[in-house]
């Protein structure tokens, strides 16, 4: 398990250098981010050449990002144009938007998979149209036209959840947690359905029928855990993918999240910030999948990391 881990973590440096290199380059690349930060009138010379200076502009962009990973390495996302420590800004977000995220999770693990397993055992009945035709018009629906419809219903009308969570408590991030799991939620469904319908189908459910075993230990020890395979693997990528997907539901909701603070940098032209917190959830993800593959192990023991 050991020796694994380890050439799992050496696999993921060239893939942290690609990606936030790519990263680095697409959003320094697209011009000077110094242009416009004195509005209409242009900058003093002055003002922009000690930008350069202070963000390394005025060196190749490869060396540029040579000195941006040197301090990343250190624990420095770098500074925003506005003079605060991304860390910093991150540190006072974070929990909002893993709050939400774990609550996302839920609601797609719990709800997905309880009405996936429903449609897998009743294949062909009224309760697989009805998660069939449910999880199609959750798909249907664009994240912000969902999430405005639940707070008008939810929040205005019914008064059962805060309208918006701008003090990120776990109260308050569940209707926003539920918006935002929704279409993943549909996908879980769907992916549990069928993963358990081909698994019922397999040779060795058969077989144990055949030796006399109940259907309640051929679905529960058997046939359910081998489905989760496919499972598991997408709710731990979502994971890393709601921490930065949440732009949209923290905008409608007001939430002093991650993905609002990307919002925020991108209409600021914040390169460092973005820059910063992109790479931030891009380790996020990667340590995500390798816990997702560690937990192979546990569902299927045929799975061996050697």
């Amino acid at each position: 398990m050991g020796t694994y881990i380890l050439r799992r973590i050496l696999q993921m440096i060239p893939v942290v250098i690609g990606t936030t290199f790519l990263i680095y380059w697409m959003v320094f690349s697209l011009g000077d981010p110094t242009v416009g930060r004195c509005g209409e009138r242009p900058c003093p010379e002055s003002y922009v050449a000690r930008l350069h200076e202070e963000y390394n502009l005025d060196k190749s962009l490869p060396e540029q990002y040579v000195r941006y990973m040197g301090k990343v390495l250190q624990g420095d996302l770098g500074t925003s144009f506005n003079g605060n420590a991304v860390i910093d800004q991150l540190a006072t977000r974070w929990p909002v938007t893993i709050r939400l995220a774990v609550i996302a999770i839920i609601f797609e693990a719990v709800i997905g998979i309880a009405a996936g397993l429903l449609a897998g055992l009743r294949r062909r009945s009224f309760w697989d149209t009805l998660v069939f035709v449910t999880t199609l018009v959750i798909i249907s629906i664009p994240s912000f036209v969902l999430g405005s419809v639940a707070q008008m219903v939810f929040g205005v009308r019914l008064g059962w959840f805060p309208v918006t969570a701008t003090q990120g408590t776990w109260q308050q991030l569940l209707l926003p947690g539920l918006v935002l799991g929704s279409l993943s939620m549909a996908y879980v469904a769907r992916l549990t359905r069928n993963s358990l319908s081909e698994n019922l189908s397999a040779d060795y459910v058969r077989t144990a029928r055949a030796k006399g075993m109940s259907a309640g230990r051929v679905v529960g020890v058997h046939t359910f855990r081998n489905s989760l395979i496919p499972v598991v693997t997408f709710i731990g990528a979502d994971f890393g993918a709601l921490m930065g997907g949440a732009i949209v539901t923290e905008r409608i909701f007001n939430i002093p999240g991650i993905g609002g603070y990307i919002y925020h940098s991108i209409n600021t032209k914040d390169a460092t910030a973005v820059v910063g917190t992109i790479t931030l959830l891009v380790l996020v993800f990667l340590v995500m999948n390798l816990i997702v593959d560690l937990l192979y192990g546990a569902l299927d023991p045929r799975i061996a990391h050697d």
